[in-house]
């Protein structure tokens, strides 16, 4: 009889055997064992910039809608034969929200303006640069086309057309789209809650100490306050969750209170094999755990996991690597997690400014930014612990884990923060 597996019920597990893995494997993995966690509610569509759609938005009107002018001017029946033209106008106007209750005449003209609906009779508008009048005629030169300077009703979007998909994230644009399109409440994912735990003795908050009564060994928490600004700004809800010491009932404890604040976790620190490193260990023996260890740089030592059900996403501890391997594994996921769609980076070739020697077997991604003559440079330092570079960058230089020396002049990717 064939023995089956233990149940793991693990969404982040490898299969047997997996220990090393290049980081594409890693990120095709998660991306297969993402499903929302986070409920629905209906909210005013004006209320919704920044949430993920839970169910399609669908047009419930035309845009325009209905045949409008373009421009300020005359309408008529067209078309218009090249040569001088003169037209009786006729009594009244159409403007944009009053509109004009009679026919015009084939022949005769009105005075209309933009985004005025199109009387009975008007197919054509002439701009009022090229028009001139006296008393009530005009007169203009053609020739002019039928339909000119109008637009059709439903040109931009027709009622029952689709508009946005479920697990798009509305951003200012798409609210003046869906209004536009008379949508008045949208279906969305409430927001993901998303705490940031930080563990380690000698981490000290920002503000709970004075930078000269710090001890040798101490170093201020950067690493909370940078990931809860980023997930901020990427439209979750950030949660604080504190830094724990070294003590495992402490971690427990904060572990256990953020399965019932938070649908996803970030810790810094402690996910590698080392004594001191309590997460992976605490995770190992009372939750459930995944250590990958990644090829790329910087980064390597990820550990994601479950805790009573929640998600647990164990960064390393350098600063630069935690914020890197944010970008690439907790963002993409985190959105899935949201509701929303896997988000790939876009990223765009440009010339180096910098020279490297890369060796195979990992990818790696540098610190850098576009110069004023359009070049990227790379930062001075690839150490992990250089937080001052992720100030000075705005965006990583990628590289696959192929073997490669770039001189200065050579196409390298580029991707941006913000692309991500």
């Amino acid at each position: 009889m064939i023995s089956p597996p233990k149940l793991r019920n693990d969404c982040f597990a490898l299969p047997p055997g997996v220990d090393w893995i290049p980081m594409e494997t890693a990120l095709s993995t998660l991306r297969d064992r993402m499903t929302p966690v986070v409920g629905q509610r209906v909210l005013p569509v004006d209320q919704a910039a920044g949430m993920v759609l839970a169910a399609p938005a669908q047009a419930q009107r035309n845009n325009p809608p209905a045949d409008n002018s373009a421009v300020d001017g005359f309408g008529f029946a067209g078309p218009v034969p090249d040569g001088p033209v003169e037209m009786a106008l006729v009594e009244g106007r159409a403007a944009a929200g009053v509109p004009y209750g009679g026919n015009v005449p084939v022949g005769m003209a009105i005075r209309i303006l933009t985004g005025a609906i199109l009387p009975e009779g008007v197919d054509s508008v002439v701009l009022q640069e090229d028009v001139a009048r006296e008393g009530e005629r005009i007169a203009f030169n053609g020739p002019l086309k039928k339909g000119a300077n109008r637009r059709l009703a439903g040109e931009d979007v027709r009622a029952g057309q689709p508009l946005l998909p479920a697990g798009h994230r509305l951003q200012p644009q798409d609210i003046g789209f869906l209004v536009a399109s008379g949508i008045s409440d949208v279906t969305v994912f409430e927001r993901l809650r998303v705490g940031v735990l930080s563990n380690g003795d000698e981490v000290v908050s920002a503000g709970d100490s004075a930078p000269e009564t710090l001890g040798p060994g101490a170093i201020f928490d950067a690493n909370r306050p940078m990931l809860l600004a980023q997930l901020t700004q990427w439209g979750f809800e950030a949660v604080d969750l504190g830094c724990a010491s070294d003590a495992r009932d402490d971690l427990r404890g904060r572990l256990d209170r953020a399965a019932t604040e938070v649908d996803a976790v970030l810790t810094s620190g402690g996910v590698s094999t080392g004594d001191e490193d309590h997460v992976s260990a605490l995770l190992r023996d009372e939750g459930q755990i995944t250590s990958w260890r990644i090829a790329i740089k910087p980064g390597r030592p990820l550990a994601l996991g479950l805790w009573k059900g929640v998600p647990i996403f164990g960064l390393p501890g350098n600063p630069v690597a935690a914020f890197v391997c944010t970008l690439l594994f907790a963002r993409p996921a985190l959105e899935v997690l949201a509701g929303g769609q896997w988000r790939q980076p876009q990223g765009f070739d440009v010339p180096a400014a910098f020279e490297k020697r890369k060796k195979p077997g990992r990818a790696e991604f540098l610190r850098a930014r576009i110069g004023s003559d359009g070049r990227v440079e790379a930062f001075s330092s690839e150490g992990s612990g250089r937080i001052s570079g992720l100030s000075w960058s705005t965006g990583l230089v990628a590289f696959d884990e192929a073997e490669r020396h770039v001189t200065p002049g050579d196409p390298v990717r580029f991707l941006p923060y913000a692309g991500f």
